[in-house]
């Protein structure tokens, strides 16, 4: 104990005899104190002085208190503390905790930081808010004037594509990110909106587990040819390759066609398209570039020598591959400069289908392998072993690849180390297309089904098979050649010469069978 502590503890024992002699006995161990230490409760007893007495020494006492510093108070009452019995510690704990406790969320807006509360309680989820909001008048207000209910809709809107698509169909996203003005609606609104929201999403999830969903039907007839073999889309258009030898431009809504493309003199096999080229391959094993608005044909790349069966082009970078057993990586400057830079072989059969990332470029074979290689340097880095026949289809993303083969499986590999993490049996014939998001799997076969898979349940291995499979959908009356999907439809191509629309948004429940929905059909005659 420092000196100038020791000299004031000495001053404060030396007032009087009996008062000193009282506080010393007050401040020491209670001599006279018994514990009984058992199963049942503590009890304690200790001499208490005369209240007389007693009232006097407190309040001198506390007077000299006053006098110390803040350090020396600390210094004092830890003393004190230290040598208090358990019992009683118990009773100032129970003593200080509401003391310790503070409504910051009230006090900081009384000190002008309203926008720190806000923030805090912005990181609220639903549940939490509603809660908050039942504190007090105070928060209620809090919440209501930061508009926390609409913070809480942009960041789902900005974190989930199921919210983020749901704003724009249903058309709030114009109430969205915008700063306070006339034409924002209060808290009140975006309060009420987000159980609706709820709601939708859970309508949307029990379609896609029931197959309920109202059905478009695009009727591609051609005069020569039967066979839409690839497909992409986006809101407003979907874009098709044909065995015709055409790639047709579908406007969405209409279901009209509003382009067709022509060049190829062999059956378009695959494509992909962004905002400003039309990347096509064919089995006259050529590849071409199309202005995606003109139509115009950009550049022809002649390389292969079979058929192009798929190819894929992101960040500069395309990968194509073909009948001839190769895969060839290209460096896209522009749609007019595009230079050859490697060509990977090692496939003992035609390749069907590649993907790739910044990491790996993947590819699978009739071989009945699926190989994998370096995207930056283009050397091999092991080969995937597992299905039984040649391998159709795959789709690799975040170290997951999903391979859909003849051998009527479709098999989950982790990429990193090779193994094969499930195997999915249902489809009856060659799995021809297969995608996968980060809820399902959807594939698509030569048995006319397009089959709906529980991806989380697929990769938990305590999960049985029979639950894997959400849902089948049988309209097409061919093969399935090839499908997407988001987190509100699936459009699909066939040998039957059609593609369908599954919505499972917009579903009309007025007396429709489970699964089932009527469709609209617009049918295209070729001239």
């Amino acid at each position: 104990m420092e000196p100038e502590m020791e000299d004031k503890t000495l001053e404060l024992m030396n007032t009087s005899g009996m008062e000193s002699q009282s506080l010393v006995d007050d401040l020491s161990p209670k001599k006279n104190t018994v514990l009984k230490l058992s199963n049942g409760p503590v009890v304690g007893s200790r001499k208490r002085p005369s209240e007389g007495n007693y009232e006097k020494e407190k309040e001198h006492c506390i007077a000299l208190f006053d006098q110390w510093s803040e350090a020396d108070q600390v210094e004092f009452v830890e003393r004190l503390i230290s040598r208090m019995c358990h019992y009683q510690h118990g009773h100032i704990n129970s003593y200080l905790k509401p003391m310790l406790q503070r409504d910051f969320i009230t006090a900081l807006p009384a000190q002008g930081l309203d926008h720190i509360a806000e923030n805090i309680l912005s990181f609220l989820d639903a549940r939490s808010l509603c809660s908050a909001e039942l504190v007090c008048k105070e928060w209620q207000r809090v919440i209501s004037e930061g508009m926390l209910w609409k913070k809480l809709i942009e960041r789902m809107v900005r974190t989930d594509p199921l919210w983020k698509g749901l704003s724009e169909r249903h058309q709030w996203e114009k109430y969205l990110f915008k700063n306070r003005t006339a034409e924002v609606p209060p808290n009140s609104y975006y309060h009420s909106l987000y159980p609706k929201i709820i709601q939708d999403i859970e309508t949307i999830e029990a379609n896609w587990r029931c197959g309920r969903h109202n059905l478009q039907r695009i009727q591609c007839r051609s005069e020569n040819s039967k066979g839409v073999y690839c497909l992409q889309y986006d809101d407003d258009k979907i874009i098709s390759g044909l065995r015709d030898n055409s790639i047709k431009i579908w406007d969405k809504q209409s279901l009209e066609c509003l382009k067709i493309l022509t060049g190829h003199t062999g059956s378009v096999l695959c494509l992909q398209y962004d905002e400003r080229v039309i990347v096509t391959g064919s089995s006259d094993s050529t590849v071409r570039v199309w202005e995606v608005t003109t139509g115009e044909v950009l550049n022809t790349l002649i390389h292969h020598n079979e058929a192009v069966l798929h190819l894929r082009f992101a960040n500069g970078l395309m990968v194509t591959c073909s009948k001839d057993r190769s895969i060839a990586v290209w460096d896209m400057a522009s749609p007019t400069d595009i230079s050859l830079r490697r060509v990977l072989v090692g496939h003992r059969a035609a390749v069907n289908v590649v993907d790739f990332d910044d990491k790996y470029i993947v590819s699978a074979s009739g071989d009945r392998t699926i190989k994998v290689w370096s995207t930056s340097t283009c050397e091999f880095v092991r080969t995937l072993n597992g299905h039984k026949r040649g391998i159709a289809c795959l789709q690799y993303r975040d170290r997951l690849v999903v391979s859909g083969s003849s051998d009527n499986t479709i098999r989950l590999w982790d990429i990193e180390c090779g193994a094969c993490l499930r195997v999915l049996e249902g489809h009856e014939e060659l799995v021809r297309c297969i995608r996968f998001d980060n809820k399902r799997i959807v594939s698509g076969a030569y048995d006319g089904k397009i089959k709906v898979w529980d991806l989380q349940a697929a990769l938990d291995p305590r999960a049985p098979a029979s639950t894997l499979c959400l849902r089948t959908l049988v309209e097409h009356s061919g093969r399935v050649f090839r499908l997407q999907f988001d987190e509100f439809q699936i459009i699909s191509s066939s040998h039957d010469d059609t593609i369908l629309i599954w919505d499972f948004l917009n579903v009309s429940t007025n007396g429709q069978s489970e699964g089932r929905s009527p469709s609209r059909t617009y049918t295209y005659i070729s001239r």
